[in-house]
């Protein structure tokens, strides 16, 4: 179909206002949002129903709803257009700098919230701490330790040297106050390009000797830039339709790893990445550390996102071979080949946002008009020329994308265990007010005293046998880990001895470390189902004995209540598994080791303990570490639910009235309307633990 009627080139394109179609691919966030709405307005009204006890767990549910935001991490190459296309999701085109310093390790997290202009910002600038900078000063960073252990002292110097002349530029714009914000944070009521200029960009280089206004002026371009860890913005979004974190991280192709501890850590806490490519190079052999990155995670948990089609001679015809490539690659690297692979172009998406889009060149301008012609259905040339370049640019598509995962894999299980111990509280509160009703008829048999005796120790016991299992679990698995490690050693080092009797010493050997990265992957998921599936036989045990309590102690007055087992949490991925070691480079690190080695015995001894140093570092994240987040996420929800078990029992025993007190009660109209009142809850609440 021609769209040359719609759409002419970039010299007669007009458009007079921002697209209209912003958020666009987003129609389950925004039924999520209604539906959070909805769950909010019904815990308001049981809060005013609800005694003490449960009015404390009630605020606490509520607090959880409001705080709610889920996570995405953009990854990608330096230079590959992350800023670009961040900008272009948030709605804003001028809102992050696009040329961000490459010597700083700033992760960007825009914690974006529904809305159409940018008033009420605020942003909080996190400095380096005084542990990151020794190590980067003393040690070179990752990339330092990595050449101090394989003998490349010429590179360690150049890098220290290099780092040397990163502190000394931002000694001489920050002066005395250096030291004194290290480890500190500053933070605003507001932020604008200025402001992020002076903490996440590269400032301008200055002489002692110029004119001292000009000096001036670039000392406050990029002043903080060298010291700032994470910048952390808070702003209005008019393309999304509930609250949702967008982290921008540096790129992970940096020459020396500066970055890469920090990138996974955003990856870790997020657990849904868009990973950004350029089409120009999509994903190769430079992407490996980004490879072993997303090799960790699950396909619904990743998001390729092609950037730069427009910079493509052929867009229709080229972008089939992309993805063909670009999965070839991901199967033969063990990633995430069922990812979704989303095509667009950051720049006619803020082309359409800032209203500039007779600024584009004429190139961009013919390959949009090819795209169009291919893409858009009919009737859709009814458009205006902003909400068409909108929707070709493929922002809504990966706006749709991501709207999926954050459903699936967040929001909805989120609400669903949130309305059900509402629905415990709300079908508690019925139960509490039977026993005020009843009296001294119903009064708990064990006692008041006696039944709360007996609840702490039954959380007591549940959290000991708990513990013990996930100890055994984890022990069994730490012995795995160690035992697949020492394989690997042992035969990266017959591989070596071998290649010596082969080949010689003036051959440099080569080994993949990806085998020791299976196997370690294979034991964490092991692991994993063995943990989640210990959770859920625990879960279902504290449930019914707390039912059995609840009953011995309140009778069937209690039978009502609605108690509903939680679902295991998910485990963290093993991100650290993807941390770059010096068996993946081919370069000059490892000829640098070669050379300083001779004699097989030499080889093979030193060998093993470099790969002994260098793996220890993830060995002990992804043994101890890792672990502990699991231990930590699987009794941490566990405690969650006992607090709300125990707000259930002090709403009930407080509620065992005295006999004289029975008419009075049973007089009281306001008791049946009350009543009314929570019926409905429990049946809205019903809908949304679905």
């Amino acid at each position: 179909m021609k769209m040359n009627s719609d759409i002419k080139p970039a010299i007669e394109l007009r458009t007079p206002a921002r697209p209209t179609n912003l958020q666009q691919g987003t129609d389950r966030l925004q039924e999520f949002s209604r539906r959070t709405e909805s769950v909010r307005n019904t815990l308001e009204g049981l809060e005013t129903l609800v005694d003490k006890g449960a009015k404390q767990a009630t605020k606490r549910l509520l607090r959880q709803l409001d705080e709610f935001e889920p996570t995405v991490t953009v990854l990608g190459q330096v230079k590959s257009g992350k800023t670009t296309l961040i900008n272009a999701m948030a709605g804003w085109s001028d809102l992050l700098p696009s040329d961000v310093n490459p010597w700083t390790s700033v992760v960007t997290s825009l914690h974006l919230t529904p809305g159409r202009d940018k008033k009420g910002t605020s942003a909080v600038f996190q400095f380096l701490g005084e542990d990151e900078w020794d190590r980067l000063l003393n040690k070179g960073g990752r990339m330092g330790q990595l050449a101090g252990r394989a003998g490349a002292e010429s590179e360690l110097a150049k890098l220290k040297e290099q780092i040397e002349l990163v502190r000394e530029k931002s000694r001489a714009r920050l002066g005395r106050n250096f030291e004194l914000l290290i480890g500190q944070s500053h933070q605003y009521g507001y932020f604008d390009k200025n402001l992020l200029e002076r903490y996440i960009c590269l400032g301008d280089e200055f002489d002692q000797h110029e004119n001292p206004a000009e000096v001036e002026a670039a000392r406050e371009n990029g002043r903080f830039a060298d010291i700032t860890r994470t910048a952390d913005l808070y702003l209005s979004s008019p393309t999304i339709p509930h609250r949702i974190c967008v982290r921008d991280t540096p790129g992970v192709n940096d020459t020396f790893l500066m970055r890469e501890q920090i990138t996974i850590q955003a990856i870790r806490d997020s657990r849904i990445s868009v990973v950004v490519l350029s089409s120009g190079q999509a994903l190769t052999s430079v992407d490996m550390g980004l490879i072993r990155l997303i090799s960790n995670l699950k396909s619904r948990e990743v998001i390729f996102f092609v950037n730069r089609i427009d910079e493509l001679a052929d867009p229709p015809n080229q972008i089939q071979e992309i993805e063909e490539s670009i999965r070839a690659t991901l199967a033969q690297h063990h990633g995430p080949v069922d990812a979704d692979i989303v095509f667009g172009s950051a720049n006619w998406a803020n082309k359409a946002l800032n209203g500039d889009i007779e600024k584009m060149d004429r190139r961009s301008s013919a390959v949009l008009i090819d795209w169009a012609e291919k893409r858009l259905k009919a009737g859709q040339g009814d458009q205006s020329v902003s909400n068409m370049i909108w929707e070709l640019s493929g922002i809504p598509a990966l706006l749709e994308a991501i709207s999926d995962r954050v459903i699936d894999n967040f929001a909805e299980p989120f609400l669903t265990e949130l309305s059900a111990s509402a629905i415990t509280l709300a079908t508690g509160q019925h139960a509490a007010d039977l026993v005020r009703v009843n009296g001294s008829g119903q009064a708990s048999p064990l006692g008041r005293e006696v039944a709360r005796t007996t609840f702490d120790r039954l959380e007591q016991e549940t959290f000991d046998l708990l513990n013990a299992d996930l100890a055994q679990l984890i022990e069994s698995y730490r012995q795995r880990v160690d035992r697949a490690h020492a394989t690997f050693v042992d035969r990266a080092t017959h591989s070596l001895i071998k290649h010596l009797e082969d080949w010689g010493e003036k051959t440099v050997w080569e080994y993949d470390p990806s085998g020791l990265r299976i196997l370690l992957r294979s034991a964490y998921s092991l692991l994993s189902s063995r943990c989640e599936s210990a959770a859920r036989t625990h879960y279902e045990r504290a449930v019914s004995r707390i039912a059995e309590l609840l009953f011995q102690s309140f009778g069937t007055s209690v039978e009502g209540i609605q108690i509903r087992i939680p679902d295991a949490p998910g485990t963290p991925p093993p991100i650290a598994l993807g941390q770059t070691i010096a068996l993946d480079f081919n370069d000059g690190w490892w000829v640098n080791w070669w050379r300083r080695h001779r004699g097989y015995q030499a080889f093979a001894n030193q060998f093993r303990a470099l790969i002994t140093s260098e793996t220890e570092d993830f060995m002990s994240q992804i043994k101890f570490n890792q672990t502990e987040e699991i231990r930590a996420g699987i009794t941490g929800k566990l405690e969650r639910e006992f607090a709300s078990f125990r707000s259930l029992f002090e709403a009930l025993t407080e509620n065992s009235t005295p006999e004289q007190d029975l008419q009075e009660m049973l007089c009281d109209r306001g008791e049946l309307k009350k009543r009314e009142k929570l019926d409905a809850i429990i049946a809205s609440l019903r809908e949304h633990a679905k």
